[in-house]
Order: structure tokens, then sequence, then C-alpha cells
């Protein structure tokens, strides 16, 4: 909510609804005159990857034949840096050495990327698997028997993998964790 920090005292009419995570994601239907499920993500670092996970999900369960998964990422205001800097999470080099010994922390960084989805006979994202992790040795790092078995449940379910995705933290603490 970067954005929300540079509105005015007195907001102008289309001020709040311009920058709330719930009205990008109804705006968007609404310009593109789409139906079937609406819905907005804030997971942080896998709010992209949960987006294409419910979608699937909404594919499968007849809610809708194609579907958009959207991810954007604007850093507008320095504190989204410096809050993070001053907690020691981000890389004291400036450099991003996720599932590398050097790895010190993360780097901020911008982007927008959109996935359309579509049933097909000749396509299939069979195995994916989100999980929150409970417990673990910090609130940013995961914990490693609940990755095993989040790793563990996806195999399970198709035994042929084409693609691995993987959320790096980029420190010693995470990242081995991640890939156990």
């Amino acid at each position: 909510m970067d954005a929300a920090q540079f509105l005015p005292s007195l907001p102008r009419p289309y001020d709040l609804t311009g920058v709330s995570y719930s009205a990008a994601g109804a705006r968007l239907s609404y310009v593109c005159a789409m139906r079937g499920p609406c819905m907005v993500f804030d997971t942080a670092c896998s709010s992209s990857l949960i987006a294409v996970h419910v979608a699937r999900r909404c594919m499968q369960h007849n809610e809708c034949l194609h579907a958009l998964a959207v991810g954007p990422n604007a850093i507008l205001h320095p504190g989204a840096h410096a809050k993070p800097a001053l907690t020691g999470m981000t890389s004291a080099r400036g450099r991003c050495h996720t599932f590398d010994s050097r790895a010190d922390g993360y780097l901020r960084g911008e982007a927008c990327c959109a996935v359309i989805l579509t049933v097909s006979a000749n396509t299939s994202i069979a195995a994916l698997g989100t999980s929150a992790h409970g417990p673990s040795a910090s609130l940013t790092a995961p914990n490693g028997s609940s990755q095993l078995r989040l790793l563990k449940t996806v195999q399970d379910t198709h035994a042929r993998w084409l693609a691995l995705e993987a959320h790096g933290t980029g420190t010693a603490l995470g990242d081995p964790i991640e890939v156990l």
C-alpha cells in the first residue's frame, strides 16, 4: 500500500479505491469485462504463485474456462527499502545470491507479469502445492518438516515434474530449507 502514503489529507473520490488491493482486482475485471471469481492475494513473496494456484483450482472446479493471474509489484515509497534493510533482511552487498553459499539477504525489485491459464486437453498443471508452515526459526524462514510434507504431497499427486518453482529467501537460513 505504498500509494496510500501519497494520498492527500482530504481524499478525492477515486483515491481510496485506486490504492486498495481489493479494488485493483475488481477494477481489472470490470475494465476487461471478465466474469467468474475475482480475488486479490497478499502473501508477500508468494502472491503470484498463490494466484496461479487458486486460478487453477477454479478451473478444475468449472468456475471458469480461462483465468488471468497477474503479479504486480511497484515500490513507491522509500520505506519499502529502508525497513527491510534496517532489520537485516536485505543483502548488505547489494547482490542476491539465492541458493548460494554467499547468500546474505534478498533485494527489492519491481515487476509486473501476467499469465493466462486455459483449460486444454493438451496441457496440464497437475501438481501445485501451497502451505503455511507454522512455527519456524523466524518469521521469514520456512519450517523444514512442513516443507518436506508439502513437497511429498505435491510429488505424490503427480510423479513426473516438468518444473519446480521454489521461493529462495536469499539467506543462509532459508534457502537450504526451501529446497530440502
